[in-house]
């Protein structure tokens, strides 16, 4: 009976220890989820200027602290998150002034529609930066929209937009994902596309070890080969074969390329673009006729790789499907001008182009006008055939082809250079692409909007001066019955009282902004708590403009609706843009 007794002291025993430690595991997951509020909400200031270094570090580690817990449950305005949805993002949605749920009160498909309306314009530095701090914040998706759709959505909008940036960071920082694999062999087919080989292998090492994608790795298995580390390029492939990851094609390739093989396929493969890239390094005297069907990424490594040939001057349908696919940007416009320089014109065609051009065929035609433009001596007539060699890129559709080049020949020319009937159609011609250079703030205490209070803003400058300077310059400006009080400056003084700060009495703000109207439409989603949908309409507001190139009016709504949200990060950088005196 001993033996019995003591099992059964034993069992007693162990009910207690395990009671015990049920309740210290108890204890211990009430801590760490205390803990992963305490990262959530203990940010410094948004006002406070930051080191983007420091920034990206939070960022990870957020991601990091999000991926450490299996299950993520949170409780904000009577709003409980099913723990079995997953959150995708790179940035910690505290630092733009957002929160996991910020889009629990907006319908799936505003989300969508706002989405495909902002696919159609091409946004302004700005603009694209408030996008990339909504869309990329960690958080759940909208009602009525699955994890699966919402992250297919992010990526959608990475790769359309070519944001190889962000889709980096976006896969260091989210391991697994349903478009995973589509965001990797864009990655690899952007690298392969640029025909720089060597570099697209080393940059490929950014992505970590953990993913596995099949595509990706048949990569990493040619840059083995590449760079003649066969012994690990070999061991890989049997990997691969024994994963039944790899193919009869891509098996036949490495092999010819590791030696194990003498002879290969020609047959050119177009499934994807690793198998057409090596297709052509494998395949003596290679040759490809692209087609307007044929896919973005093999049009641009055929471009990249210089092996768009166009031997014959009279084919013109081979001519005519080139220019398509330069005005829908697959191959470089520049090939284009090249090709309008090999087609021969006799020396009469060539005296008598201006009579002479109706008569032939479009293509002809445009590559007539373009050769009479390289022989012209005189910027007038320069200008003359520049433009006319416009309207036929027109009549066709293929102004996207001409455009930059029409803005280059301008600057090259020089717009004081020209006749004076021609110097203002010619201003207008020209395009920029280089980003909005804003130049350094010089700041103007005869303007409210202008003066220094501006500092808090802009560097951050301590609040006790900020409000000194408030004082002083407020009641300059409101004894001087002269100055006009704009939207601008009111504008500034909601952000300032927004802020915690004082203004003078007899500055009437109340009164100046009843003016002022602010959208219904824009005030609903304020009022339902809306704030990222809110954001995101702002965005396109601002569209394709900088917030400064905006009119007082909108400037003052924009910051005012920014306010009524706590979006300080984002509204901080409408005034930063719209406000200052810049030189």
């Amino acid at each position: 009976m001993l033996p019995m007794k003591l099992k059964s002291f034993n069992y007693f025993i162990g009910l207690i220890i395990i009671s015990f430690y049920s309740h210290l595991l108890g204890e211990e997951k009430i801590d760490i989820w205390k803990n992963k509020k305490e990262i959530t909400t203990e940010l410094p200031q948004t006002n406070e200027i930051k080191d983007k270094g420091s920034q990206n570090t939070t960022n990870e580690q957020f991601s990091k602290s999000l991926q450490s817990l299996e299950k993520i449950k949170i409780q904000e305005s009577s709003m409980v998150q099913s723990d079995k949805q997953k959150i995708y993002g790179i940035y910690e949605p505290a630092s733009y002034d957002f929160d996991l749920n910020m889009w629990s009160t907006t319908k799936a498909e505003d989300l969508r529609s706002s989405l495909k309306r902002l696919n159609k314009v091409d946004l302004s530095k700005s603009s694209t930066d408030i996008l990339d701090s909504i869309l990329f914040s960690y958080s759940y998706p909208p009602p009525g929209m699955t994890d699966e759709e919402f992250v297919d959505l992010k990526i959608k909008w990475l790769i359309v937009n070519d944001r190889v940036d962000l889709l980096e960071s976006f896969l260091k920082q989210n391991e697994q994902f349903s478009s995973k694999s589509k965001a990797v062999e864009y990655l690899v087919n952007k690298n392969i596309a640029s025909g720089n080989i060597k570099e697209g292998c080393e940059k490929i090492k950014f992505i970590d070890a953990n993913i596995k994608d099949a595509y990706l790795e048949k990569f990493k298995i040619y840059c083995l080969v590449f760079n003649d580390k066969k012994l690990e390029a070999q061991l890989l492939l049997d990997l691969l074969r024994e994963q039944k990851q790899s193919n009869k094609f891509y098996d036949d390739k490495i092999n010819y390329l590791l030696g194990v093989t003498d002879k290969t396929e020609n047959k050119i493969n177009e499934e994807n673009l690793l198998n057409f890239y090596l297709s052509s390094i494998t395949i003596s005297d290679f040759k490809y006729e692209p087609k307007i069907k044929t896919k973005p990424e093999i049009w641009k490594y055929l471009n990249a790789a210089n092996l768009i040939k166009f031997e014959d001057a009279s084919d013109k349908k081979k001519l005519n499907e080139l220019e398509i696919a330069a005005n829908d940007n697959k191959l470089d416009k520049s090939k284009i001008f090249e090709i309008y320089k090999q087609i021969p014109f006799n020396l009469n065609t060539l005296i008598n182009a201006e009579n002479i051009y109706q008569t032939l065929n479009e293509s002809d035609a445009r590559a007539l006008i373009y050769q009479k433009y390289l022989l012209s001596n005189s910027n007038e007539s320069r200008i003359k055939f520049l433009f006319l060699l416009e309207e036929l890129f027109k009549k066709n559709n293929l102004i996207n082809i001409y455009s930059k080049f029409l803005s280059d020949r301008i600057e090259e020319i020089g717009v004081s250079n020209l006749p004076k009937e021609y110097q203002e159609t010619a201003f207008s011609k020209i395009v920029s692409d280089e980003e909005l250079l804003l130049g350094k703030i010089k700041y103007n205490d005869k303007v409210l909007h202008q003066s220094k209070i501006l500092k808090y803003f802009v560097e951050g400058e301590d609040k006790i001066k900020i409000q000194k300077d408030i004082d002083k310059i407020f009641k300059k400006l409101t004894k001087n019955k002269k100055y006009f009080i704009s939207a601008k400056d009111l504008a500034l003084a909601d952000s300032l009282i927004k802020d915690g700060f004082s203004l003078p009495s007899n500055f009437k703000y109340d009164e100046l902004i009843e003016k002022l109207d602010v959208p219904n439409n824009l005030l609903e989603l304020a009022d339902n708590n809306q704030k990222a949908f809110l954001a995101l309409k702002i965005v396109e507001i601002i569209g394709e403009d900088e917030p400064h190139q905006l009119d007082s009016e909108t400037i003052f709504f924009v910051t005012n609706l920014l306010n009524k949200m706590n979006l300080v990060n984002i509204r901080n950088k409408v005034l930063n843009s719209a406000l200052p005196l810049r030189t």
